[in-house]
């Protein structure tokens, strides 16, 4: 079973897309913080990071860019799935390593599972 570390904030939202990706088979942890985040990278067997952007303490960049710096976390692929949408928060994802970039209002939980699923198969 792939394993995937939700780093959201929003505990509504949390919850519908780790209901939603547990429903589809998948093994799911989450961090809420970017504190939280920043220990639960290190935890062994995650296939993908389902990263937000805006995050007390640490944000998604910051999280980002310490998961592409470190070995064995950096060829992890990260969708970040966030609420920004300028073309800068964009760009600055990709060139930190974001293998894509959703802005959670332009899709829905399907979608999302979709992304995933062309990712990780």
């Amino acid at each position: 079973m792939k394993k995937i570390l939700i780093i959201e904030d929003d505990s509504f939202l949390q919850g519908l897309e780790a209901s939603k990706l547990k429903k589809e088979n998948y093994e799911i942890i989450v961090a809420s913080t970017g504190e939280e985040a920043l220990t639960m990278i290190n935890e062994p067997g995650i296939d993908l990071i389902l990263l937000d952007l805006i995050l007390p303490k640490y944000d998604g960049f910051e999280i980002l860019k310490k998961v592409r710096e470190t070995e064995g976390l950096k060829n992890i692929p990260v969708i970040v799935f966030s609420n920004l949408s300028e073309d800068k928060d964009m760009k600055k994802a990709e060139s930190l390593g974001a293998n894509d970039f959703m802005v959670k209002s332009n899709f829905t939980l399907d979608e999302l599972v979709e992304h995933i699923n062309k990712i990780l198969v």
